[in-house]
Formats: C-alpha cells, structure tokens, sequence
C-alpha cells in the first residue's frame, strides 16, 4: 500500500488537481463557459462572477470550488453552512479586503450545503458578492430556486452538475487502482467487484472511491499472516460486498433479468402480492436500475391493470413519476414505494384496456363508416349548405345532461360494447349508470 494510504481518505487524496482530471461534467466545462473562464482566471470584461454550484453528492462541486481558488493564485476559505454563521461570513469578507489591499489576491470563498443557510445568513453574503470583495462559489444539493434568495441568485451564475455517467466512475476507479496518489498499483479489482462498486455508486464519485478503499481494506485483511509477495492483492466482488455491506444483486440491466424482475413488478402488483411487489422494486432499485423507467412502468400498471376500478391509482403514479425526476434517489424509493402499494391493493380493472383494444381492432378491421351528419363540425363557412351539425342536440339542454341521439356510425351502432364494467371497486358504481345510459341513449 502507498505510504498516504494511512493518511487523507482516498477520495480527498484523488481529488482532481486540474481540469483535465475532471471526470464528467464536459457541459458546464466547455471552452467559454462560464465556469471554465472563472477556472481559468478569465472572467471577461465583466470580472470573474460568483457561482452556486447545484448538483448530487460525489460530482465534483468541492473539486471546482479549488480549480477556481488556484487559477490565479487566489486565496481560498472554506466554510461550511452548517457550522458557519453570519460573524463568520462577516469575519472572511474583512479578511478578504485586507488581501485585496495589501497584497492585491481576490479572495474566493467556498460556502458548503448554502441550502442550509437561513435568509439572513444569505443576506450576509450579498455585499461582498456585489462588489466582488469575494468570489463566492456555493455548492447546494437543493434546487437553488427554492433554497437560495433570488438577489444572490441574479448576481450568480448558476452551475448544474449531473451524476457521472458509469463510464465516468469506471474511469475514476481505474484511476485509483494505479495513480501514485490512490492505490498505486498494490491492488487490482475483479471485473465483478468493478461493476458492483460502479453499479452503487450512484453516480457519485467519493461514494465508489469509498468503496474501493474499504475494498481495498477487506482484501489486505484476507491475505495470510506475514504474507511477502509483492504482486498486487487482488480485491474480488466478496471483499468489496463484505466492506460496504451491500450484496451484488443478480441483476443484468442490459439482459434477461432487467426484462424478467421488470415483468415480476408488474404481475405482482397485479396480481395484488404487495410483499412481493416491494420485493422486485427493492431488487430493481438495489442494481442500480433507473428509477424513472420503473415509474414508467408502474403509471402503465395503473391503467391496464386497475383503471376505473380505482381512478386515484393512476393519479398517484403519475404524481410518483414526476416526484421522483425532480426528487432523485435514494428518497425517490419511498414514493415508488407508495405509487407500487397503491397499485398492488387497489381493486383489479382492465375494463378499459380491453375497450381500447377492442375499439382498435375494429378501427383496423375496416369497421366504422362516416361520422354522423348531426355530430360534424358546423363552424365553417358552407357547413350549414351541408347539413353538418343539423339535428345535433346539446346534451347540458336535457334534464339529465343526456342527449338521446345516435354517436356511433352506422354500422357499428347498436352492435358494440367495448367498456364493460366489473363489479369490483369504483366500477360497481359504474356498472349501474353504464345500464341507465345505455337505455336514456336507445342502445
């Protein structure tokens, strides 16, 4: 093992020392971006703007937080939002205007977690952020329109990071396993251990360098006693799976099995085995499977499966979908947990799927001539000489807010029933108005 290895954890000693280090992130990156030109000492004809950086845990928020402070030997503080308060943030702009005074250094605070600041704290902030005393760069985990004041926001420039791409973490990991910083060559990973630390990561870069170090830890504590090869110490999918208690699930996103635990969510939940529903989600979310193709699946379940045996389970999974794109993981499992129970319980309807397909099957079958004179538009020129609307009845005039007249076309009318209700759930209640309905209309 490398001598530092006994000293900073390996994600801090990994931490990327220039752009071209950087993992991921090639967006916000791009030559002449802001960010970039605020790394690079170039600020513009404007002078360098202050930053809130937002992204996930592990994409490199803190990493560019240094970039910007050792561009152009800038003086960097770092402060916390959940230790720090406003004499603290006073205590650094008074610092920073000495620097800039006596020794003519921009000074670049770097406040952590500013989510966490209350307004006041953020109010704190603003002058020295309006007469550049500081270049602040804030890093936040929270949508910046809700948690940051909107005078910090409109004198920054905003930063989005995104979780790394599998192929950026693997990227990051082989790193480790051979720069002099990391591990430096005393070990190597299994392919199978490699895609488990990738597949948990999560996108997050300090969260798989964590797992590769604990890996690392297991494996050095396997090896006999008085052990002299030098030959690196192999580190497998057992050792890695043993230091952050978290078992490889037996799960192929790209093969059969993606197909096969997708399928089981979808017949568990139909077939109303809520343990077992929550079982296959847990299984698909444990592998790393994206969340937003399960809420896919589960908003489909809500229609074929229940429909108007319970109308709110279709609300409750389309709520789900668009919570869990704006929520993220791993909170995103406790309202795909909810929308997967609601399914599961709700009474069991696919009324309204075989409507559908039956209504199709006759569309493609030829079936179905022109749509009734009375029911075509009539609001345009020439369409009275034609007889379109004529006849129509308006069904908010009826008593009951039925009109008896004729909807389907000719062929089809008085021969077809393509929703019939069950008796189970909400649709019961349907059944009975379906046969008032049909009899107000004449069919």
């Amino acid at each position: 093992m490398p001598a530092s290895a006994g000293g900073a954890p390996l994600a801090a000693r990994m931490r990327p020392r220039s752009l071209d280090e950087v993992r991921g992130q090639q967006a916000v990156l791009r030559p002449g971006s802001p960010l970039r030109r605020l790394i690079e000492g170039s600020g513009g004809a404007a002078g360098p703007l202050s930053a809130i950086i937002w992204g996930p845990p592990g994409t490199g928020k803190t990493t560019l937080a240094h970039l910007v402070a050792t561009a152009t030997d800038r003086r960097f503080v770092e402060l916390s939002a959940v230790t720090a308060g406003v004499k603290d943030v006073r205590a650094v702009m008074e610092s920073a205007i000495r620097e800039r005074d006596l020794y003519g250094r921009q000074t670049v605070l770097f406040l952590d977690e500013i989510h966490r600041f209350t307004k006041a704290q953020q109010d704190a902030l603003l002058p020295g952020v309006e007469n550049r005393t500081v270049i602040l760069v804030a890093a936040t985990t929270e949508n910046p329109s809700f948690s940051i004041i909107a005078p910090l926001l409109s004198r920054s420039v905003l930063v989005t990071l995104k979780p790394l791409s599998d192929t950026d973490i693997r990227e990051v990991v082989e790193s480790a396993l051979s720069d002099e910083r990391g591990l430096a060559g005393a070990h190597t990973l299994d392919a199978a251990a490699m895609d488990h630390v990738v597949r948990t990561s999560g996108g997050d870069a300090r969260r798989a360098l964590t797992s590769l170090e604990a890996g690392a830890g297991v494996a050095l504590d396997a090896q006999p006693a008085g052990r002299s090869d030098d030959s690196p110490v192999p580190i497998t999918l057992a050792h890695v799976e043993q230091a952050i208690a978290h078992a490889a699930v037996r799960y192929d996103r790209a093969g059969d099995q993606h197909y096969d635990v997708a399928s089981a969510l979808i017949k568990s939940m139909r077939g109303s085995d809520v343990d077992a529903a929550l079982h296959y989600l847990a299984r698909m979310l444990e592998a790393g499977e994206d969340p937003r193709f399960i809420a896919r699946r589960v908003v489909i379940a809500a229609s074929e499966d229940i429909g108007m045996a319970d109308p709110t389970a279709l609300q409750t999974a389309v709520a789900a979908m668009h919570a869990v794109v704006q929520i993220g993981m791993p909170e995103a499992r406790i309202i795909l947990a909810q929308a997967v129970v609601h399914n599961a319980l709700a009474p069991k309807s696919n009324a309204a799927y075989n409507g559908i397909n039956a209504a199709v099957a006759d569309v493609r079958a030829g079936r179905g001539g022109a749509v009734p004179p009375h029911l075509r538009g009539s609001g345009y020129a020439g369409a009275e000489r034609l007889g379109h609307g004529a006849g129509y009845v308006y069904a908010h005039d009826e008593p009951d807010a039925v009109a008896r007249q004729r909807y389907l076309p000719d062929d089809l009318d008085g021969q077809t029933a393509y929703y019939v209700p069950t008796d189970r759930g909400f649709e019961e209640r349907l059944r009975g108005r379906m046969e008032w309905l049909r009899e107000r209309l004449g069919q």
